[in-house]
């Protein structure tokens, strides 16, 4: 197994930057309540998948509806 070690310096300036420079422009507090995957995501360099659609998100609600013994429709 290779540990890699994490260039914090490059993420930070990935993160912090503004978005007018490719950065994602976030606050410090928003950086480091992140975790290392989310951070990756949002960053495009890992595990991500394409977004859903609209049809996509009907069919999952049709699949499995928010209806059960606490929900009232109203």
């Amino acid at each position: 197994m290779t540990i890699q070690a994490i260039d914090f310096a490059g993420l930070m300036r990935a993160a912090l930057g503004p978005a007018a420079l490719g950065g994602l422009g976030l606050r410090p507090a928003e950086f480091w309540a992140l975790t290392p995957i989310e951070l990756r995501m949002m960053l495009g360099r890992e595990g991500t998948a394409a977004w859903m659609g609209r049809a996509r998100l009907d069919d999952l609600i049709a699949a499995y509806p928010d209806i059960g013994p606490d929900t009232r429709k109203g």
